[in-house]
Formats: C-alpha cells, sequence, structure tokens
C-alpha cells in the first residue's frame, strides 16, 4: 500500500478559522477502495507555537515547520492580516520559509492566502484568484500577476488558488478530483455535505442591488430546461412557459440567478458534460448529443472555453481510476 499524500498547513498569525480546518475536513476525510487515507494533514506554525484566530481562540499545532520540508502539498489558508499588507511585502524570515516549503511542491491558497504567494513571489506571471472583497488591494500590490476575480478557484498546475471562504471547499475537492477521481471526490462531499463542484464564478456573490420583490419567476423554466438539456430550448419558449416576454423573462432570470438565459444554459450543459465524462464510457459524441450540444467540435469548443480542456484530456483527468 502507498503512502498517503502528505500535506503540510501553514496557520499564520490570524488564520481565518474556518478555512484552517478545511483541508482536515475534505483531504483527511478522503479514502481509496480499501479504505485507506489518501491524505495525511498536518499543521504547523512559522515556530510550531500557538496562533491566534479570527474566531476569537488560539491554536496549538501539533507539528513543527519541519514538516514543511517533507510535504507533498503546501496549504496556506487565508488570514485577516493578508489584505492589508501595506507595501506587498513579507518579513523575511516569513518569506523565506514559504519559498524553501514551495520549491518543488505543489502550493494552494485559500482566500487571502493568495496574498502571501504573491508577496514572495510564487504567482508572478501566473493566474490566481482571491476573495472579490480584496481584489483591488491586491491589483495595486501585484500588478504583475494575472489576477482573474470572477472565478472560484485557479488551478495552474503546480500553484493552485481559491476565493473567499467556502471556494477552499471547491478548490480542495477539484484536488481530490484531480488525484483520485470524481467518484472519491464526490464521496467526500457527501461526507460533509455540500455540493461536489458549483458552476460559475465568484461574481454571482458580489454585492449588488436586491431586485425588487415581485410574484413572476423564471423558476419554472430552469426547472423543465434542466430536463431538457438535449433539446434546442430557445429563448422565446423558455420566456412562453413564464408567460412573460423575452425581455422580462431575460432580465428576471439575470436578477434571480445573476447569468443571462443563454449562459445559464451552457453551464448546466457543461455541468452534465463533466458528469458525463468522469462516470461513464459514452462516446464523446454521445456526450455532446445528450448535453445539448449537438456536435462534438462544440462541446470541445465550450469545454475548453469552460475549463481550458479538451473532453479526452479532461476524461484522462478526472474518471475515477479503475481500481476505485
Amino acid at each position: 500500500m502507498s503512502r498517503p499524500h502528505h500535506v503540510a498547513v501553514l496557520a499564520l498569525p490570524d488564520v481565518i478559522a474556518f478555512e484552517l480546518g478545511l483541508p482536515h475536513r475534505l483531504l483527511g476525510s478522503a479514502v481509496g477502495p480499501a479504505g485507506e487515507r489518501l491524505y495525511d494533514v498536518r499543521v504547523t506554525t512559522l515556530d510550531g507555537g500557538p496562533v491566534p484566530t479570527t474566531a476569537g481562540y488560539s491554536v496549538l499545532p501539533g507539528h513543527g515547520p519541519e514538516i514543511l520540508d517533507a510535504a507533498d502539498t503546501l496549504i496556506i489558508p487565508g488570514h485577516s492580516s493578508g489584505s492589508q499588507m501595506v507595501d506587498g511585502t513579507l518579513a523575511p524570515a516569513l518569506e523565506a520559509v514559504v519559498r524553501r516549503a514551495a520549491h518543488g511542491r505543489r502550493v494552494v491558497s485559500i482566500c487571502t492566502g493568495a496574498f502571501v504567494l504573491a508577496a514572495a513571489g510564487l504567482l508572478d506571471g501566473r493566474p490566481a484568484t482571491t476573495h472579490w472583497l480584496h481584489t483591488a488591494r491586491f491589483r495595486a500590490l501585484f500588478p504583475q500577476v494575472a489576477l482573474d476575480p470572477d472565478v472560484l478557484f485557479v488551478d495552474d498546475g503546480d500553484v493552485l488558488t481559491s476565493a473567499g471562504n467556502a471556494a477552499g471547499i471547491d478548490l480542495l475537492l477539484h484536488v481530490i478530483r484531480r488525484d483520485h477521481g470524481a467518484e472519491t471526490a464526490a464521496a467526500v462531499a457527501r461526507r460533509s455535505v455540500v455540493a461536489p463542484w458549483r458552476e460559475g464564478g465568484q461574481s454571482q456573490f458580489v454585492e449588488q442591488p436586491v431586485p425588487e420583490p415581485s410574484g413572476a419567476s423564471t423558476a419554472a423554466a430552469r426547472s423543465w430546461a434542466l430536463d431538457h438539456l438535449p433539446d434546442p430550448l430557445p429563448l422565446d419558449e423558455l420566456a412562453a412557459r413564464c408567460a412573460m416576454s423575452v425581455r422580462t423573462f431575460t432580465r428576471h432570470f439575470r436578477a434571480e440567478t445573476g447569468l443571462s438565459p443563454a449562459r445559464w444554459l451552457t453551464t448546466r450543459r457543461i455541468e452534465l458534460a463533466r458528469r458525463l465524462l468522469e462516470t461513464t464510457d459514452l462516446p464523446v459524441e454521445a456526450i455532446a448529443a445528450r448535453a445539448g450540444f449537438g456536435t462534438t467540435a462544440s462541446l470541445r469548443q465550450q469545454l475548453h472555453a469552460a475549463i481550458g480542456m479538451s473532453p479526452l484530456a479532461y476524461r484522462r483527468s478526472f474518471r475515477a481510476p479503475v481500481s476505485a
């Protein structure tokens, strides 16, 4: 039996307590086909001593900083001081530890943990994200980073970053899915009672005026569309199911979902295609038809635009291993 993947979580002062617990809750509960643990998750601080959290208590890690050198993956949760960096620099001791710990390892940040990676130079010229509340500050401090403020997380190979708080769940489930397939990640999600994945980006959560309440809703059309994704689903047909004009339907739809009807349909179809690629042996042509894309070329184009991968590459990356 192979050893579990070693994960070191670096808790900095004023660490966000919710995010500190996510790696152990999610990665730590992932098991293989024989019930073996897939990840060994350990927490440390810079000196092995206690650090305060944002929840009003301190944490005392069970391990010292020596675990950083033995880790396969380094995770840095968010901390309340991350977005308040005055000049975008780290204390020399912290920068040295982060750079050494990141060398040759997969590095993951949650929320404002991205500030630490950026200040250590690990995100220079790379795509990344962080909590939408802090994007203006992040861009001002780190213009050399290709910040994407709209996504829930960014996977750039050996460096992965997530948006705020609960987006850390999305990213860690993605890590499990990438390492061990969709079925293992789905099992972890079920155990934690969270969605295996969330479509859309964090822009849907940005503060915006709440639409005026009314009795009109597009929920019926959305529910019906989910049962008919292989069909063309023209906008006027969806609007008719809610007894609305196309213009009124589009306005209500965007207010309720944060997306246009066309974008919402494409997102749902990509979600279905991903699930079929992960869990079935159906040919790509059949998946394209079932998901409503019609042709393999259309599916390939939409999937690549959404996640930067072709259907076959996605299946190779995220299909659960046969042994699982």
